[in-house]
């Protein structure tokens, strides 16, 4: 499948996903950094960003998605690459690790491992985010990204440092996630979201400490599964890439060397 993307560096390539209603962009704050070593495709998954949606009676389902991706890597002739993803991508890394596609699969907070209570509250708050993003006039993204309060607030639940998030990036990723067109599906599709079966290539979690969408706790759940201790992103949220960049790509880097 075709899907939009970014490519940058040389070297061993290294497949990025992003989660659910995000886009490529979300990885800027480390790609350089990635990109001195490795070749960085960052994608767009399907009905997200700039890349269409998937193809009419196909289900929005993490499986879907990761088939996607697959399809994608092949099309570009890209065998058995490093994958990282976050969120609803770090899923999307262990599905493909589970069906032995990938070198090696890092994942930043994966969906998946939540209680039904969790499920429930990260539901609940993806679509009260989709709900805001939606109604709010492209001035009040504006105004919300430039102050510092106001970001805090919108961006809070997500980011550990929202302050370290630039304002264009706040504005971009609101109308990346006003724009979805998978958005409400794939959410509805969690409800039936089960751990994947074992990984067939090394793996990497690692879990931000003060995620408050998908809580650490969780991570004691993904040990469990993977028989492997979870790396701690000391200082990050949910999506730690603008929390702590350094650090985040010191993790990528050292997992997808583990082969």
């Amino acid at each position: 499948m075709e899907l939009a993307f970014e490519r940058r560096g040389a070297g061993a390539p290294l497949v990025l996903i992003h989660g659910i209603g995000h886009h490529w962009q979300a990885w800027l704050p480390v790609i350089d950094r990635l990109a001195a070593s490795r070749t960085v495709i960052a994608v767009d998954l399907p009905g997200s960003g700039r890349s269409r949606g998937l193809p009419d009676r196909t289900p929005y389902t993490a499986e879907a998605l990761a088939d996607a991706v697959e399809s994608f890597c092949a099309l570009l002739g890209v065998r058995e690459p490093h994958v990282v993803g976050n969120s609803l991508g770090g899923y999307i890394a262990l599905e493909l690790a589970s069906r032995g596609a990938v070198r090696t699969a890092t994942a930043l907070s994966p969906a998946g491992f939540w209680s039904r209570s969790e499920l429930l509250y990260c539901q609940a708050v993806l679509r009260a985010l989709r709900a805001t993003a939606r109604a709010m006039p492209p001035e009040q993204a504006v105004r919300t990204a430039e102050s510092p309060f106001l970001r805090a607030v919108s961006a809070g639940i997500l980011v550990a440092h929202p302050s370290r998030l630039e304002p264009t990036a706040l504005i971009a990723a609101t109308q990346a996630l006003a724009a979805s067109s998978g958005f409400d599906e794939t959410l509805e599709s969690f409800a039936g979201l089960m751990p994947p079966a074992p990984p067939k290539s090394p793996i990497t979690i690692a879990w931000g400490e003060h995620d408050r969408l998908l809580p650490r706790r969780q991570a004691v759940r993904a040990a469990r599964w993977s028989g492997q201790r979870v790396k701690l992103l000391k200082g990050c949220g949910h999506v730690p890439m603008s929390d702590d960049p350094e650090l985040v790509a010191r993790v990528i880097l050292e997992s997808s060397a583990m082969s």
